[in-house]
């Protein structure tokens, strides 16, 4: 992490140096933040639910994410180890909760990767488009589509049954295959081993933070009010598309825009003062990108019509619409390749070192934890993730997978924000370097708020989500809870409470 150095002195506590102040923190959330959910989701989101009252959308999904982001940062700062809310939650609520949370978060991270992959695909076959070099278009998308897609041939918008089950519809094409051979890539370098500088990091922070800024800086004097007549479109007749209802519908959606704050929270422990920078940290990194999502959208709606949108590269759709910023369309595209890419390969790096902790603790076999013998690292966790990611990522469109995700991690938070609860009133004297400020407010609202964008969700994520999660439960029942070994991190060991 860049500043580290700058602590001539920093403290040592449990091997982490405490060396990042709340501008360190505050870089960190926003680079995490920042990536598919505003260069792939929000085109989707006004497209099919919101229009441009996908702004509202994003204002309300960030409210959500500030109260669980206040509780994870709690459990960040108690549990101090790699897995993320799998090992708080296996130290704190045992081995079925840490299981369901740990199978949720394969959810989150594979279709998260699959679904930064197909936007990074729609990005790069526009740019090979421009240079004259087009993908075939029997491997440029994905052979599955959803019959709310304008760009399915069984679309049809008016028949009622299709906002409760998506029907798919097949496009006459083979498979993704810009969007495979990224995974593919993105595998073969995490098995071979190659260490992501802070530098590298940095850069790619810069890049997507300059794309979103000249965007909307260059865009501003140029959108059409009649783009945004009405603001809200009026309901079609169906809850969720579209009305008030659509607006409620898009945050869970474009609740993916926000998924890596939880970074801020990870890095408690190497924080100066977490008891107020971790706040800070989740706050500012929050608020910024909230305005520049919300400024962005507004941009991207008034460029263009939001009609036009449900495209796997709307930003560059939208700056093309008009010939005053159709000069951006090449920027966008160029920086959208580098940035997604490194998301891909961030996310992807996640999905195996949960599988790690996993096998580590006998929830899955202990493959996915064998570590390769030159490379050091764990391979065949890597290869699993990397083959599955881009199965989804070949075949399925970007509707399902980014909806898939939001359902997979709104629910993880929900647990997150009441784990937070309980702890309070059955280990009330362990220790907690951050503890969440009004949490009998605060982690209430969480759950509330997340479990609105669940409920706000198509029928049909919630019947993904239930098939996930009775494969989950077999899983468990057949494999987990006979080889499950005690938790590698107790409660006990937390960190005293600061002075």
């Amino acid at each position: 992490m860049a500043g580290i150095s700058e602590n001539p002195e920093p403290e040592v506590d449990n091997d982490l140096i405490r060396a990042l102040g709340p501008v360190h923190l505050i870089a960190l959330g926003i680079g995490a933040i920042i990536g598919a959910g505003i260069f792939v989701i929000t085109g989707h989101a006004a497209a099919s639910y919101a229009g441009p009252g996908v702004v509202i959308s994003f204002a309300i999904a960030g409210m959500g994410c500030l109260f669980a982001g206040l509780c994870y940062a709690e459990y960040a700062a108690m549990i101090p180890v790699a897995g993320s809310a799998y090992t708080y939650t296996y130290a704190t609520m045992g081995r079925f909760m840490a299981w369901f949370i740990g199978w949720n978060l394969v959810l989150e991270y594979l279709a998260a990767s699959s679904t930064v992959a197909v936007g990074w695909s729609g990005y790069f076959s526009d740019f090979l488009a421009r240079l004259g070099m087009p993908v075939p278009a029997a491997f440029a998308s994905a052979p599955l589509c959803v019959a709310t897609d304008v760009h399915c041939p069984i679309y049809d918008a008016h028949a009622t049954a299709i906002d409760a089950i998506h029907h798919l519809g097949t496009t006459g094409t083979y498979f993704n295959l810009p969007a495979v051979a990224l995974i593919a890539l993105v595998t073969t370098v995490l098995i071979v081993g190659v260490h992501l500088s802070a530098n590298f990091n940095n850069a790619m922070v810069a890049i997507k933070l300059c794309i979103v800024v000249l965007v909307i800086a260059a865009g501003l004097p140029h959108v059409v009010a009649a783009n945004q007549t009405p603001f809200i479109p009026a309901n079609s007749g169906t809850w969720g598309h579209f009305g008030w209802s659509g607006i409620l519908r898009a945050t869970g959606v474009i609740f993916f825009a926000y998924i890596g704050f939880d970074a801020v929270s990870v890095a408690a422990q190497e924080a100066r003062n977490p008891q107020r920078d971790v706040p800070i940290g989740i706050l500012g990194s929050l608020a910024i990108c909230t305005v520049l999502y919300m400024l962005m959208s507004y941009v991207l709606t008034g460029l263009a019509s939001y009609t036009t949108l449900n495209v796997a590269h709307p930003v560059s759709m939208a700056v093309e619409a008009l010939p005053s910023t159709r000069w951006l369309a090449m920027i966008v595209n160029v920086g959208a390749i580098v940035g997604l890419a490194s998301v891909v390969l961030v996310l992807i790096l996640g999905q195996s070192r949960i599988f790690y902790a996993m096998g580590k603790d006998g929830m899955i076999p202990q493959l996915f934890c064998d570590v390769h013998p030159k490379f050091r690292t764990p391979w065949k966790g890597t290869l699993i993730t990397g083959f599955f990611a881009s199965l989804l990522a070949g075949t399925l469109p970007l509707d399902i997978l980014g909806e898939l995700v939001s359902i997979g991690t709104l629910l993880a938070f929900v647990i997150v924000c009441l784990g937070v609860m309980m702890l309070r009133v059955t280990r009330p004297n362990v220790g907690r370097p951050f503890r969440t400020p009004f949490v009998w407010i605060v982690a209430p609202l969480g759950m509330i708020m997340c479990g609105a964008m669940m409920y706000w969700l198509p029928l049909d994520t919630w019947l993904r989500l239930l098939v996930w999660t009775i494969i989950g439960v077999i899983i468990f029942a057949g494999y987990s809870a006979w080889h499950a070994k005690p938790p590698r991190w107790k409660l006990e060991d937390a960190p005293a409470p600061a002075e």
